[in-house]
Parts: structure tokens; sequence; C-alpha cells
């Protein structure tokens, strides 16, 4: 069985933050859920050119971020 490794979604959305949408998948690979935890609030910095009212993250298994990620179109 190999490790599970984390990936972190980055989620633009609704001012209510129910409505939300995966707009990015950030490409680090992190080895717990804890190290991409920490990691978020650089990401949310790094990508605050999002076009939505509320930018959030979201830490996810790789295999099924992968599995269930829809297709990425460009903002802006």
């Amino acid at each position: 069985m190999e490790p599970v490794m984390f990936v972190m979604a980055i989620l633009g959305c609704s001012d209510a933050e129910i409505d939300c949408r995966e707009v990015r998948m950030a490409e680090a690979r992190y080895a717990t859920a804890a190290a991409c935890a920490e990691a978020a609030p650089a990401m949310l910095q790094r990508n605050s050119d999002i076009a939505y009212p509320v930018v959030m993250t979201a830490c996810r298994p790789a295999n099924i971020a992968q599995a269930t990620r829809e297709p990425l179109r460009p903002q802006g």
C-alpha cells in the first residue's frame, strides 16, 4: 500500500460560503493533512487574484481529489 499524499484545492465561494467551486488545484503535495492545513494561509495569499467574494482551501487525499476533480476553466 502506497502512502497517502494530500493536495490542496483552492475554492471560490459565495458570500455565505455555501456555493463553492474548485477554481484551482495547488501543484504541491503534502505528506499529511496537517502539513497541508499549515500551508493553507500562504496558499491563500498566493491565490488572492481569484474573483470570488470568499476564497478558501480544502485539503484532500491526492487520489480522491484527482478522481473527482472537474476540468478547470481559466478565470479572468
